[in-house]
């Protein structure tokens, strides 16, 4: 049994208390867990008193929880009666204690408490069993690896719920590390002395105890630590060998020249183990090298062509290192009670290491072969004039053998020419036109025209070179304006009164747009144009013209007063009345043009046949020819009760580019073909 000074709380009957008592109590205290037997004494309460007294016992341990462990008897001893846990019950027990008189009145009520002693009845415990962590073989030494936490239940203030951590065991054992562990409370590091190695180890397990510092009894746990170490980049690739032809034939490209073998210690098919190349002293990057990712060998490949006449071979150097950077670590020296002396290299890419790798010379031979023949310069430009004479010479060619071992004479020929243009000279080279030059011709694109022309060598195989002839025409003025539309519809009824009409021209600036636009014939207070200048105008309709079907000449002059005169058809009509009138005459214009040109044949035809049965017109009666030159004449002024005249049956097909053919009328204004005609009045004077 254990005792111990322990204050006690008193709490006194007031009016029954003698303040002259002296009482005296020992304080008591259990071991948890105690074997018994049972019940067993802990103690006794002494009282000094003159008169009986009883003694009783409440709370903890008595009749709260835990219950029916503590009792007292008359005498005042105090007796236990089962075991008591430490860490599953209260470690002190709070009492009342009560002297009671012979007359069972309390005479006293105190404050007892037992103190419950831990004992060492719990080991520590590792959170976790196994642990397992990878590193990289590059890893510091002194440098944290892996944490374990442990516990233990017993009392943390006394020594048998402390412990202390130990490594019992490392496997396998090597020379180039030596593990330790650093305890914080009830954490546990590992760290290292010395240098990883892959190669030495792939994998360490360490076994860890947990050990307590009780005094009757040390409990202990143990944990595994499995170290698993991931290989780095510590060992160098070495050139071992070399194949392949290591010569190209000049102006060949793409072709693999040569493959560079390497060896590497390192984990194949890590970062550590794939090779990276580099080439040197390649300044036209003529060469590229990459890596064969199944056998690590460097394949030097040739990208650009070489010429035998300018260098027989080529010299360079092959430098290789791997994907990632490379790290050593040496011992030099194990401190037993510090950090070893290490000797450690740690590459960094952004730094020039050069002198860690090896280097490779190789050389690269050219065969030489048969050249074609070049034109100089390849590309000729030529700026004449269009419409230039045919024969014309336009410039000559040059071509030239570079091949001064396989010299060959060669012929010219012409090559594309997508609208016979050019010939040129098979032995002279000089280029002539064949044709007359249009700057206008679908084939020229922003003024330029584009021919091809050959050498052919007569060598065996015989080879050939290509020039090229760019043409650049200058404009002519050799193009009118001509109207973009030569029908057009007004409504009547509806404003504005007036309708676009657009000109284009072949030609361009100063050759071209914007235009002169000048109506023609009987127009006035009927037609106008406004602007008169433009590319884009209005034609304008008084209030004089009436519905109908009107043709007009129109006169379009260029910047440099060339002109045209161009027919055009305006339908004019109530759009109020019929609402797709306009649309619909405009229709019947084109319509109009067929049927105008079918008819024009069967009049050529008729007069053909009257000439040929030699049929005559009358005598007495005058005929009249309408054409682009007369038509002006024409009125353009309707009845005023009529909608919509027939269509003119004189127009032709051509009408829409500007052309009329001519037609026949008696000076009667009657045609001399087909009564289904309307009358056309003609002037007198015509």
């Amino acid at each position: 049994m254990y005792t111990s000074v322990w204050s006690v709380c008193v709490w006194a009957d007031s009016g029954r208390i003698r303040q002259k008592r002296a009482w005296i109590m020992d304080s008591f205290s259990i071991e948890e867990e105690h074997p018994g037997p049972f019940p067993y004494s802990i103690g006794k309460v002494v009282i000094e008193s003159s008169y009986l007294v009883n003694y009783l016992l409440h709370g903890q341990g008595v009749d709260e929880d835990p219950k029916n462990i503590l009792s007292i008897d008359q005498s005042g001893v105090i007796y236990v009666h089962g075991k008591v846990d430490y860490e599953c019950s209260r470690n002190i027990l709070l009492l009342k204690f009560e002297a009671i008189t012979a007359s069972n009145a309390v005479d006293a009520r105190f404050g007892l408490e037992i103190k419950i002693l831990d004992i060492n009845d719990h080991a520590p415990k590792f959170q976790k069993s196994v642990y397992e962590v990878t590193v990289d073989e590059s890893h510091d030494q002194d440098k944290s690896v892996l944490t374990v936490l442990a516990s233990d239940e017993d009392d943390s203030s006394t020594n048998n719920g402390t412990f202390v951590f130990t490594i019992k065991s490392v496997t396998p054992k090597t020379d180039n590390v030596e593990f330790y562990i650093q305890q914080l409370k009830e954490s546990g590091t590992i760290h290292f002395k010395g240098c990883l190695d892959y190669e030495k180890a792939q994998k360490y397990t360490i076994l860890v105890e947990a050990k307590d510092k009780g005094e009757k009894i040390q409990l202990s746990s143990t944990s595994t630590l499995i170290i698993n170490i991931s290989d780095n980049n510590n060992n160098l690739p070495e050139f071992s060998g070399k194949t392949g032809p290591g010569k190209v034939k000049e102006r060949e490209a793409g072709v693999e020249v040569l493959r560079l073998q390497v060896t590497d210690k390192d984990v194949r098919g890590s970062k550590a183990w794939k090779a990276k190349y580099t080439i040197h002293e390649d300044k036209n990057e003529v060469f590229k090298i990459e890596t064969d990712p199944v056998t690590n060998e460097g394949i030097l490949t040739v990208v650009k062509q070489m010429d035998y006449n300018e260098q027989t071979h080529q010299n360079l150097s092959i430098s290789i290192h791997n994907e990632i950077p490379y790290f050593s670590c040496k011992i030099t020296k194990k401190v037993p009670s510090a950090m070893w002396e290490l000797d450690k290299i740690l590459q960094n890419f952004d730094t020039d290491t050069s002198a860690l790798y090896n280097t490779f010379p190789v050389t690269i031979y050219v065969e030489d072969v048969n050249d074609p023949p070049v034109f100089i310069p390849p590309v000729k430009h030529v700026v004449v004039m269009e419409n230039i004479d045919v024969g014309t010479s336009l410039t000559t060619f040059t071509a030239k053998d570079m091949d001064l071992s396989h010299a060959n004479t060669f012929t010219f020929v012409k090559g594309e020419d997508t609208d016979g243009w050019i010939t040129i000279d098979e032995k002279t080279g000089q280029v002539s036109t064949i044709k007359i030059l249009d700057r206008e011709s679908p084939f020229v694109i922003n003024g330029t025209y584009t021919a091809t022309l050959y050498a052919v060598e007569e060598g065996v195989p015989p080879l050939t070179g290509t020039g090229t002839l760019v043409i650049h025409l200058n404009d002519q003025n050799d193009n009118v304006p001509i109207l973009e539309r030569n029908v057009a519809s007004i409504c009547i009824d509806k404003q504005p009164t007036m309708v676009n009409i657009t000109a284009v021209d072949l030609d361009f600036p100063p050759f071209g747009s914007p235009f002169y636009y000048e109506l023609l014939g009987d127009i006035k207070d009927k037609w106008r144009v406004e602007p008169a200048y433009g590319t884009t105008v209005s034609l304008v309709k008084e209030n004089d013209v009436f519905s109908g079907h009107h043709l007009l000449q129109i006169k379009i002059s260029d910047q440099q007063g060339f002109y045209s005169i161009q027919n055009l058809s305006v339908a004019v009509c109530k759009c109020s009345i019929t609402p797709n009138c306009h649309l619909k005459m405009d229709s019947e214009v084109r319509k109009g043009s067929v049927c105008a040109w079918m008819l024009g044949l069967a009049i050529l035809i008729l007069t053909a046949t009257c000439f040929s049965l030699q049929i005559s017109c009358k005598a007495e009666k005058k005929k009249y020819c309408m054409g682009t030159s007369d038509i002006s004449s024409q009125k353009n002024t309707e009845n005023p009760r009529t909608d919509c005249m027939k269509q003119l049956a004189l127009q032709t097909h051509d009408m829409e580019l500007g052309i009329n053919e001519p037609h026949c009328y008696t000076d009667e204004g009657q045609p001399t073909v087909s009564d289904e005609l309307d009358a056309i009045s003609i002037p007198e004077d015509a």
